[in-house]
């Protein structure tokens, strides 16, 4: 939860990546997990956040598995996002879609197509960067240039795979783009009735390991708050002043020498098929003798 500074209660919750079921969607135990999947704008889950948002004056941030039902019954890895006064503010489907180990979610969803929007809400400028887009440093970006004061990371991720890098990324984003970071992870270990493989070798499990928790908020000066357990459920509620975000954005003055023209005209050329490095060779390695003719 985040507490803008200034307004009185608690003001923003975040949710855990797909929070309405466990997280063996993504896998091989495709049903009868597949089955939650619901509407974004009116499904079950969405009405009742709608309810808690009105009650309680609370932007809400609600990661769910959506279906489209206007395109198919097309499935999506969604957040979607819920007013203080239960209006349906919009949506976000995850930009990066993890294929490694026993996260393959392309069985069930693509990369998403809503762009990076941010939610002008009544408690300030919000996006969602779901789950394995955090190991995207341009997707972290597109968020903040768009204005956002504060990313949520909902994910469900486990520790043999990103426990890691997990204290780190969040924080790195923060400070790079002058917003607050609340990383959120799911915490336990799920067991599923079949039995899978991981195409490494190893013997087939019942589960995908333990998820670590350990959320925590990072704000935009390097500072970050302790992390919840890696091991029991919990709530972090943190104050956060939104207006540190302009001040450390006015004292380092990243957008003035983060050269964006610079940088387009490279992606621009890197994403054409004939593109070639821009790798100077040191004449020596060659293997020879008119490479050493000077």
């Amino acid at each position: 939860m985040i507490d803008a500074a200034g307004a009185a209660g608690v003001n923003v919750l975040c949710l855990q990546e797909a929070w309405t079921m466990p997280f063996g969607f993504c896998t091989r135990e495709k049903y009868p997990w597949v089955e939650f999947a619901e509407p974004a704008e009116d499904g079950p889950t969405t009405r009742l956040i709608q309810r808690k948002a009105r009650q309680w004056n609370m932007v809400i941030v609600s990661p769910i598995l959506e279906r489209d039902e206007r395109h198919g019954g097309t499935v999506w890895n969604t957040a979607v996002v819920i007013s203080n006064n239960g209006r349906f503010l919009g949506k976000h489907r995850k930009n990066h879609i993890p294929r490694v180990g026993d996260f393959n979610e392309s069985t069930y969803y693509m990369e998403g197509n809503t762009g990076h929007p941010v939610f002008e809400t009544a408690f300030g400028k919000i996006a969602i960067n779901i789950c394995y887009g955090r190991h995207h440093p341009l997707n972290w970006q597109a968020f903040g240039l768009n204005g956002a004061e504060i990313v949520f990371n909902p994910s469900a991720t486990v520790g043999g795979l990103s426990e890691p890098m997990w204290s780190i990324e969040g924080r790195n984003a923060a400070i790079a783009n002058n917003y607050y970071v609340a990383s959120i992870n799911r915490v336990g270990t799920e067991h599923f009735p079949n039995k899978f493989t991981s195409g490494d070798g190893g013997e087939a499990h019942n589960d995908f390991g333990h998820f670590y928790g350990s959320s925590y908020v990072a704000g935009p000066d390097a500072s970050r708050t302790p992390s919840l357990s890696r091991s029991r459920d919990g709530l972090m509620v943190c104050d956060v002043n939104l207006g540190l975000c302009r001040q450390v954005k006015d004292k380092w003055g990243f957008q003035m020498t983060a050269r964006y023209d610079m940088y387009a005209e490279f992606f621009r050329k890197f994403t054409d098929m004939n593109y070639e490095p821009q790798v100077i060779r040191d004449p020596s390695l060659g293997d020879s003798e008119e490479d050493f003719n000077f």
